[in-house]
């Protein structure tokens, strides 16, 4: 059998089973590029209906570059070929893999399989970030790649330098029954277009979730969770145009609007079915509709800020649909659940990776809150047919369905009786069950875990797991990266404003903080820490944070970690040791918050580092958050400032005393000189623990005296009754900080208005 027999049997049994099939052409560049034009030609594949994702084109037909992968989300193509001569990135295939329809061909252009392993290629230079070079990235995750292409079903592979097919890729299916039409129910409140353009019963009943999005008087939520190539953001496209055809202002958020795409298309192509469409210009990112509806996109973070000026009075939607709402963050995404009607679709296993952590960690919150809640998972494929090999295979050799171990086997997991444990890549590569484990924890720990963080897991030189197991089973896992240690020349570059990669925290110390020394100490940030759900809030998580400090604190400077901002986790890393040094002046896209950097130095060098970090952001916090930082919520800052170890300049003169013990016990106002209410302010945050005010009244602290807000804004917020109760109650809030930091001069004060 020669390749243009193969690919003709692969194309046919595809097209039976409405199926993909996986060609593999391992061996010369210039000889795989030959054998897939033959292989197209006589498997009967348009150009037209062809991409190639290849650095340069050598198929007369359409090409994107890997790193614009992202453009073939949402599109549907006869054939994929795919180069991954010049780099595999995971994340790419990831993306692409699902753009063939069914009866189609995923063609894999590769180098001969049994050297590739050995090969480093250019995201192997990702990978080794500096002080290493790419000799010492290994080949482990190409390795296990390998393995799946040469194992799994409906892969062929051929060797195209000798001409011989070493797997032929054919199933054999039995014959499958012709999927039965739609059935659409009599009693839905959409219209009847809308469910008709619905491809499988699981997109009809996501539909028919999202009509609980008409309810005017309660409260809703919608959750629509699926697999990729499942319609669900045609479902919500669908919904969506139905909505503004019934006059809603309809807002669609999600990370980048390039996963909205297909939402919007059907949303446009229903009121154009509806004749509600209202003829103007056309924008791709908004829809209107005659009845006065809309369908518009915003980024997370201004849709968040929308539906916060709805609760403030302003004008806000009337419906948000989240798409991907798994690739935010829980605190974000709790936010938008401020709108009376809001829906979220996610992805349960894919490139975007998090999907099953959307379910654990912000199901609780939404479970909390006033909305009645919707739910409707979407299985049965719509390009192809359940069970397509070519998904099977994309799944296991990314890992996009890793998960972490069943609840019952860790239930009665204990801190004290955990095993610790060093997770070496070549005992993740031995041991599939492992390494599901450990990296569908991670999965759970962040909301942008990808499959390229599971070739860095394996092959990345800098980077290290640490694990506590129970009978065996992975119930909490660390993943550390080492950083600094860095020569001069990289120093200076990074100072004059050059990225260097896998070295984000004395990146920033020295490219914001201009630090330049900050890149000489060695350390080991921890990039993630994950616990499993069934077993959090035991102390698992910081006794593996002492265990990984027991092990390290010899060998490094520092230990450390950056993550986007809340109060539980400032002060889980704040009890563990880790102080705060520093705060992003901007928000995240996808997470929508500030970042905040945290170190725990175990060296002199390290303290050094540490203190002098900490001593500026003790002294520039003030004047950050009256600008920069003015949005930040006040309990971030309270839990920031409550985590840093650091003096804090109180030098007040006898003026500025008198002033703020005027304030508090007497007629004076804050108004006429803030600078010395701020620095008591500080004070007084750093060193919380050992002079407690009300959370209000350190919220008061916060959001009037550093960052500046008007006294009716901060009224409202805080909930007193009028501006004159907040200034008085502000008053009250500095008494005792007159007493424990006040000079002779504000005792004196204090004393003409008591007596």
């Amino acid at each position: 059998m020669d390749v243009e027999e193969l690919a003709t049997a692969l194309r046919e049994e595809a097209r039976r089973a409405n199926e993909r099939r996986l060609l593999v052409l391992a061996g010369d560049r210039d000889a795989g590029a030959a054998a897939a034009r033959r292989a197209l030609d006589a498997a009967d594949v348009p150009r037209a209906a062809t991409t190639q994702v290849a650095p340069v084109r050598v198929l007369d037909c359409e090409r994107v570059a890997q790193t614009r992968a992202g453009e073939l989300l949402g599109t549907t193509r006869e054939a994929v070929v795919f180069d991954a001569h010049d780099e595999l990135h995971p994340n790419a295939l990831g993306r692409v893999v699902g753009a063939v329809d069914g009866g189609g061909l995923f063609a894999l252009l590769a180098p001969a399989l049994d050297t590739w392993p050995d090969r480093r290629d250019d995201f192997d230079a990702t990978l080794a970030v500096p002080p290493f070079d790419e000799s010492e990235v290994t080949g482990h995750f190409r390795e296990r790649f390998v393995e799946t292409v040469r194992t799994r079903p409906g892969v062929a592979v051929v060797d195209v330098d000798a001409g011989t097919v070493e797997r032929d890729g054919l199933t054999h299916p039995a014959p499958r029954l012709p999927r039965d039409g739609v059935s659409v129910p009599d009693d839905l409140s959409f219209p009847r277009e809308a469910y008709e353009r619905c491809l499988t019963g699981d997109q009809v009943d996501a539909v028919a979730a999202f009509e609980a999005l008409q309810d005017d008087e309660d409260d809703t939520a919608v959750v629509v969770e699926a697999d990729r190539g499942r319609g669900k953001s045609s479902a919500a496209g669908l919904a969506a145009g139905a909505l503004a055809a019934d006059g809603r202002d309809v807002l669609v958020t999600a990370p980048e609007f390039r996963s909205a795409r297909e939402a919007f298309a059907r949303a446009r192509e229903l009121l154009d079915a509806l004749g509600e469409s209202d003829g103007g210009e056309e924008s791709p990112k908004r829809v209107e509709s005659t009845s006065g509806g809309v369908v518009r996109f915003a980024k997370p973070t201004t849709a968040a800020g929308m539906v916060d000026a709805g609760q403030a009075g302003d004008a806000a939607p009337d419906v948000v649909l989240v798409d991907e709402a798994a690739a935010l963050s829980v605190d974000l995404l709790e936010r938008l659940l401020a709108c009376a009607r809001v829906a979220f679709t996610t992805t349960v296993h894919g490139y975007e990776g998090a999907g099953r952590g959307f379910s654990v960690r912000f199901r609780d919150r939404l479970d909390d809150s006033d909305h009645a809640v919707t739910e409707v998972a979407m299985i049965e494929p719509i390009r192809y047919a359940a069970g397509d090999p070519v998904e099977v295979w994309a799944f296991d050799a990314l890992a996009l369905d890793a998960r972490p171990a069943v609840d019952p086997l860790v239930a009665d997991a204990a801190p004290e009786e955990a095993a610790y444990r060093a997770v070496d890549p070549a005992d993740l590569l031995a041991d599939e069950h492992l390494l599901r484990e450990v990296f569908g924890l991670l999965v759970l720990a962040h909301y942008r875990t990808e499959p390229a963080d599971l070739a860095r897991l394996l092959d990345a030189p800098n980077v290290t797991v640490r694990a506590l197991t129970w009978d065996g089973h992975v119930v909490s896992v660390a993943l550390l990266a080492r950083e600094g240690n860095l020569p001069a020349d990289v120093r200076e570059h990074m100072y004059e404003g050059g990225r260097v990669r896998g070295n984000m925290l004395p990146d920033v110390l020295t490219s914001q903080l201009r630090d330049e020394d900050a890149g000489v100490p060695v350390g080991l940030r921890v990039m993630r820490i994950a616990t499993h759900h069934a077993v959090r809030s035991r102390g698992l998580g910081s006794r593996l944070l002492a265990e990984v400090r027991a092990e390290f604190e010899d060998e490094v400077d520092w230990l450390g970690t950056g993550f986007g901002a809340t109060p539980e986790l400032l002060d889980f890393w704040r009890e563990n040791g880790y102080n705060a040094v520093q705060l992003s002046t901007t928000r995240n896209d996808a997470s929508g918050e500030y970042s905040a950097l945290m170190l725990d130095p175990t060296s002199d060098a390290g303290r050094r580092l540490h203190d002098r970090t900490a001593r500026r952001f003790a002294g520039r916090i003030a004047s950050v958050l009256s600008d920069a930082l003015s949005d930040l919520d006040p309990d971030v800052a309270r839990a920031t400032l409550r985590a840093v170890d650091a003096p804090v300049s109180l030098d007040c003169s006898d003026w500025e005393w008198r002033v703020v013990a005027a304030s508090a016990y007497g007629p004076g106002q804050f108004d006429q000189s803030p600078a010395p209410f701020r620095r008591v302010a500080v004070t007084h945050l750093v060193h919380a623990d050992e002079n407690p005010l009300t959370p209000r009244h350190e919220r008061l602290l916060v959001r009037k005296v550093l960052q500046a807000h008007g006294w009716p804004t901060v009224a409202d917020e805080l909930g007193f009754h009028s501006a004159g109760q907040a200034m008085r109650a502000l008053g009250d809030a500095f008494r005792p900080l007159v007493d424990r930091y006040g000079d002779e001069a504000a005792r004196e004060e204090r004393r003409r208005f008591e007596e």
